[in-house]
């Protein structure tokens, strides 16, 4: 059976009780229709709905592994690419000036209106 990652924990042990499909990491619980709506929606630290091309504020600073420097808050990120099938958790692919390509993870930006 293909079940579908929990979508609060991102667990592949998902497993189906009746209607409800549940988490045995997290014991989140959800329903099919919750499962397959959500599953292309990527949302900032807000709750807003990221889409390609937006541009995004980080809201904490990072860490760059390989790097003495780190990604500052407040640092602005424009034309955001999403990645849906992200193994690591990182659902953000751009370019940071003076770091170059990055993958972020969506709950340490928000979105610039």
């Amino acid at each position: 059976m293909n079940l579908p990652n929990c979508p609060k924990c991102n667990s592949e042990y998902t497993y189906e009780d009746g209607a409800l499909f549940i988490c045995p990491e997290c014991a989140f619980e959800w329903s099919a229709s919750i499962s397959t709506e959500s599953e292309n929606i990527i949302k900032d630290s807000n709750g807003n709905e990221l889409n390609d091309g937006d541009s995004v504020t980080v809201i904490k600073d990072l860490k760059v592994k390989g790097s003495s420097s780190s990604i500052k808050k407040g640092t602005k990120v424009k034309n955001i690419r999403l990645i849906f099938d992200s193994s690591d958790g990182h659902d953000i692919d751009c370019k940071i000036d003076g770091f170059g390509a990055m993958k972020l993870k969506s709950e340490v930006v928000k979105k610039i209106r």
